[in-house]
């Protein structure tokens, strides 16, 4: 929470030496806010008092000697911390980042001494974002991230002094929720200490942004203000299609796994009133749409297609999560890509489980090869056989069924009913990466999960929108929450699913695409009534509502909607579940938890490459907001 006990007036200044205000925080700070002894002395503290025999003429207070000393001088204790400091940076920064740094702006010595001395004021930045092509929000070395941008754009606004370019933290950067790669924000709250004497400095910063990235507003805070320690709870919204509840094909790995233990169960009649309208989906598919298209190709060319889809769907995977038996006749882009053949180039074989992913011809690779001096090869464009472009045909056939489908009242309120069993205080372990069942930080209280039940539509596809609120997430936990519910309502599991998710055996639960993911808001009521009482203003997004609508329309909705046309994430996320020959997601069969493979939270398990990404462990981001991990 926000502390409220605001620092002591300092004694009057002489005219020439402006007053700062400072908090103990800023012990590691440098430059632009003066001399850190002159300071002490005008508030009636510091090492002057402590000290009263020191050296006046040697601001510094560099040692010059002593008993045992061979007579050099000595850097001061923080000066020493500061250099050492530096010196970690530099080695991160030429090590990690061969050089260069995205939170690292370096400046002359001469550039530093030449700009003037400005206070800085503790300040919450309110800013929106569309994470795509980012990872993340949280500033590092290596990676572009969010904060590396608006780093950037607050040092060129002169709201950060060249003194404090080099490092993040003489700013005292707290960011109140982390989101993820790809992630995006209507609302997100940074805290650090800020130049912010012009008027236009919201203008100024949002100069030196991209049209993805804006900040709403700047407001004073109280010195110890952390946006991170002082939210209340977080709203976030995940948008999807409304074809995620289909059901797997009856002929995927999946598909066949659920109707087989449906039947040794004896709950087969059961599970297919769970289906309820969606249950005689893929049959009116295969009769009306890919039918047609097998009926009027070559008897050689439909045999060699079928083959394919069988193989396809019916993948057992290696040790290193490769499909046993790797279709090499198939491009890769074979699974979505509708464009024509003279426009793409080749592809590897597609692998089960996997996403798509462009390799080189061999003329490129060969090209890569050359020296610098030969000229380059010229690009070669492969054509695709009568039976790659058969199965293009009838996987496209398959995809535009699915974005035709428009999701039933009955069909929502059993997402519905799934969202609900997330309310209340829970163990969330099974939702995240590397917490155990005994991790007390692994129990999180979700306050509501409602699905809006009227769906939009854009262009050929339903979309759904879902709203969490919560007090705090941990990494990947939302987009599991979503998965699980998704995945029972679709596979027809029982709702008891997810509160068996909650005890001590350790499941797999798949991350859905965090493409749909937002951080709507975060909330700040406890600090906003003390701001009141302080007679400052209250961290509240409301005035901008009109401008954050806008962006939202533009910039990330507009985003998901054409990244999900473009490149199928959906689809291709199903589908890679639907048909993962592997115990790893059967919990959602009639067997239950029981069928499933049970990992160990003691031992290094390998797991298959291909499942890697689908269960997040290679955390290839940070986490959805500031929590602990």
């Amino acid at each position: 929470m926000a502390a409220d006990d605001t620092p002591p007036v300092p004694p009057p200044a002489a005219a020439a030496d402006p007053v700062v205000e400072t908090t103990n925080a800023e012990s590691n700070d440098t430059a632009d806010n003066g001399d850190r002894s002159d300071r002490g002395q005008k508030r009636g503290r510091g090492r002057d008092n402590r000290n009263p025999n020191r050296d006046r003429n040697n601001p510094n207070n560099i040692k010059t000697g002593g008993f045992g000393s061979n007579k050099r001088d000595f850097l001061s204790k923080r000066d020493q911390v500061q250099d050492n400091r530096a010196a970690k940076r530099r080695k991160v920064i030429d090590g990690a980042a061969d050089g260069n740094s995205y939170m690292s702006i370096p400046f002359s010595t001469d550039e530093i001494a030449a700009e003037e001395r400005r206070p800085k004021r503790k300040v919450a930045v309110l800013i929106g974002y569309a994470g795509t092509g980012y990872h993340g929000i949280q500033i590092n070395h290596k990676e572009k991230t969010i904060e590396g941008d608006l780093f950037a754009a607050f040092v060129k606004a002169g709201a950060i002094s060249k003194a404090n370019a080099d490092d993040p933290k003489k700013s005292s950067l707290v960011r109140c929720a982390r989101t993820d790669k790809g992630v995006h924000a209507a609302a997100n709250v940074l805290s650090l200490k800020l130049i912010v004497e012009d008027e236009d400095i919201v203008d100024k910063i949002n100069s030196h942004l991209p049209d993805q990235i804006k900040v709403w507003g700047i407001q004073r805070v109280t010195n110890g203000f952390s946006c991170y320690q002082a939210c209340d709870s977080r709203w976030y919204e995940y948008l999807m299609p409304s074809y995620a509840l289909l059901p797997p094909q009856p002929q995927s790995f999946l598909g066949k796994k659920i109707i087989d233990a449906a039947k040794e169960k004896g709950t087969y009649d059961e599970y297919m009133g769970r289906l309820d309208d969606v249950k005689n989906f893929w049959e009116e598919v295969e009769k009306n749409d890919i039918q047609p298209i097998l009926e009027k190709m070559d008897p050689e060319i439909r045999a060699e297609v079928i083959r394919i889809l069988h193989d396809t769907a019916d993948q057992e995977l290696t040790d290193d999560g490769e499909p046993s038996k790797p279709n090499t006749d198939v491009a890769k882009d074979v699974e979505m890509k509708d464009t024509p053949a003279e426009e793409s180039t080749a592809t590897e074989p597609a692998k089960d489980g996997e996403a798509a992913t462009t390799e080189a011809t061999t003329e490129a690779t060969t090209e890569a090869t050359t020296t610098e001096t030969q000229p380059p090869a010229a690009k070669v464009e492969r054509e695709f056989t009568p039976v790659e472009l058969a199965v293009r045909e009838v996987k496209a056939a398959y995809v535009a069924a699915k974005r035709r489908y428009r999701v039933t009242a009955p069909r929502l309120e059993k997402l519905q009913e799934a969202l609900n069993q997330y309310l209340g205080t829970h163990n969330f372990h099974n939702y995240t990466i590397l917490k155990s069942h005994t991790d007390p930080s692994a129990r999180r209280h979700i306050k509501s999960f409602q699905v809006n039940p009227t769906p939009i539509r854009i262009n050929d596809t339903e979309w759904l929108s879902l709203k969490v609120h919560g007090q705090s997430f941990m990494m990947h936990q939302i987009r599991k929450m979503v998965a699980m519910a998704v995945l029972i309502v679709r596979c027809g599991a029982p709702m008891s699913l997810v509160n068996e998710s909650y005890g001590p055996r350790r499941i797999s639960i798949p991350k859905a695409p965090g493409l749909g993911l937002m951080l709507e808001r975060p909330v700040f009521d406890v600090s906003n009534k003390k701001f009141k009482e302080l007679g400052k203003e209250p961290i509240d997004f409301g005035k901008w509502d009109k401008e954050i609508q806008a962006f939202k329309d533009e910039h990330i909705y507009k985003r998901m909607f054409e990244l999900e046309e473009k490149e199928n994430s959906f689809h291709l996320f199903f589908n890679q579940i639907d048909n993962f020959r592997t115990d790893y997601f059967l919990w959602v069969t009639p067997g239950g938890i029981e069928a499933s493979h049970e990992r160990s939270d003691r031992t290094a398990e390998k797991i298959p490459k291909a499942l890697q990404a689908e269960l997040g462990d290679e955390a290839d981001g940070v986490a959805e907001d500031g929590s602990s991990n």
